[in-house]
């Protein structure tokens, strides 16, 4: 996952070429004086969406004045979901940074009363892919090999992750491996930690077979040839450095597993409204500022706005219930 708070200090020149380019329909009053609500504390990745896009959105004068960044930390984006829903339904000036824990926590029912029918997606600026890895002693060598032992038995490989027992690390090791024909799902071993630094340590020290996390967070142990991964879950390679990363899909896996990052607004807002945030984040996305954000943060190249991403967050929602409902975490 990823957890940044660097926000943009070198990119001036950059910018005002950017903002040069901004097409005049982007450049309207609307919406006044917008806020960017991050669900939690400072210093995590929905702070960091936030922060970041909020700030590309004033300087490239897509938005006049500044957009405030507000923290509503809560019920794991609980609070923040329920205040748009309850109180704030048809305010075209606020905008809400998601991820795949929004729909996860969507899929379980953790937002009790709510669903995801009542906000409106407006789209995805980037994502940070899932890993599957194992230590340079393991005797996986493939993705196919290790799938291959869960076959045969799905208590045979321990999976080490930094989200909760059925939060993303957990489930894309379940996607993968029903996608790899594994029978049993819920008796694969799953141990949580507290965060990605201590699930890898634990694989490193062969304590654990095999590490669940994100791209961003294996790099430096990839490259001491200390990690050895044996998939990334994108729908193709991801750029440089980790271009020599082969997908499950090369596998014969079929997973596709972002942890994406973006936004939605509340359900309420008009046609007019919600098209004017679509059509910001298209071109917010295409610009060279945000190129270089991506790359100075380790955000791969993830991209969907209006109907196309609705789609696709409805899509990964009743993918993940219908993975929790089969490992028993939801009836």
């Amino acid at each position: 996952m990823i957890r940044r708070t660097r926000l943009l200090t070198s990119l001036p020149l950059l910018l005002l070429t950017s903002a040069l380019s901004v097409p005049a329909t982007q450049a309207a009053d609307l919406p006044k004086a917008p806020e960017c609500i991050a669900p939690a504390n400072p210093g995590g990745g929905w702070d960091f969406t936030c922060r970041t896009v909020g700030q590309l959105l004033s300087t490239l004068s897509y938005v006049k004045g500044n957009v405030q960044t507000v923290n509503m930390p809560g019920a794991s984006g609980g609070v923040a979901y329920a205040n748009i829903v309850s109180k704030r339904n048809s305010d075209p000036n606020v905008v809400v940074a998601a991820s795949t824990a929004t729909t996860t926590r969507l899929a379980q029912g953790q937002f009790p009363g709510m669903n995801a029918e009542m906000v409106k997606w407006v789209g995805a600026l980037g994502a940070d892919y899932g890993v599957i890895a194992v230590g340079k002693n393991s005797p996986y060598q493939d993705l196919k090999q290790l799938m291959a032992a869960l076959q045969t038995d799905p208590n045979s490989v321990k999976f080490a992750g930094g989200s909760a027992s059925g939060g993303w690390d957990h489930l894309k090791v379940l996607l993968a491996a029903k996608a790899a024909g594994v029978s049993g799902l819920a008796k694969i071993k799953y141990l949580a930690f507290n965060g990605g630094g201590e699930a890898m340590t634990q694989v490193l020290g062969g304590h654990i077979d095999a590490f669940t996390g994100d791209v961003s967070e294996v790099l430096g142990f990839m490259q001491s040839g200390d990690l050895r991964v044996l998939a990334v879950l994108s729908d193709k390679r991801l750029p440089a450095p980790y271009d020599t990363l082969p997908t499950a899909a090369e596998q014969g896996i079929d997973t596709v597993a972002p942890n994406w990052r973006g936004f939605y607004i509340p359900g309420g807002v008009s046609d007019q409204e919600y098209q004017w945030w679509t059509a910001t984040l298209d071109s917010l996305y295409a610009s060279p500022a945000w190129k270089q954000t991506m790359a100075e943060n380790g955000l791969m190249p993830f991209h969907k706005v209006g109907a196309d991403f609705d789609g696709f967050v409805k899509q990964q929602i009743s993918q993940i219930t219908d993975l929790s409902r089969e490992i028993g975490l939801i009836k």
